[in-house]
């Protein structure tokens, strides 16, 4: 299961390191997501980080595994993220 962080615990450890107050450290942390989200028109990219891309996918037939119904999956818009050459996971 991947780990996740929530905005919470962002706005915890911000606090907690530049010793500013929880509710202006979480301001600060929607402020940014809000940016962000607002720069997804096509690509947003930061360096050293990676590049998040809007892509659209096309509407397809799903099945339900258990049932075995067919239904249409509609076609929307996804987030995808591409890492940056100097970016290295453990």
């Amino acid at each position: 299961m991947p780990n996740k962080i929530t905005r919470n615990e962002i706005a915890k450890q911000i606090s907690k390191e530049f010793g500013i107050p929880y509710t202006l450290a979480y301001q600060k942390i929607e402020k940014i997501i809000s940016l962000m989200s607002n720069s997804l028109k096509d690509n947003l990219s930061i360096p050293s980080l990676g590049t998040f891309m809007l892509k659209e996918k096309k509407s397809r037939i799903g099945r339900n595994p258990k049932s075995k119904k067919e239904y249409v999956i509609s076609s929307r818009k996804v987030i995808s993220f591409k890492k940056s050459k100097n970016v290295t996971f453990l």
